[in-house]
């Protein structure tokens, strides 16, 4: 059985103008109602938010 995805909230939450946390990397629309999302979902986002610290890092 897999593990469920667990949250990427590391306690920084600041939104910059593109409303992304800077602590997460997660759009305000995938923070609200994490927890009611599919596993599957949850690993997307995680995707997305990788995607959008590696274009962040200078």
């Amino acid at each position: 059985m897999n593990e469920p995805v667990a949250s990427p909230c590391i306690g920084y939450c600041r939104l910059n103008e593109q409303r992304v946390c800077a602590g997460c990397y997660r759009t305000i629309d995938e923070i609200i109602g994490w927890r009611e999302r599919s596993e599957h979902d949850k690993a997307v986002i995680l995707e997305r938010c990788a995607e959008r610290r590696h274009h962040d890092t200078p």
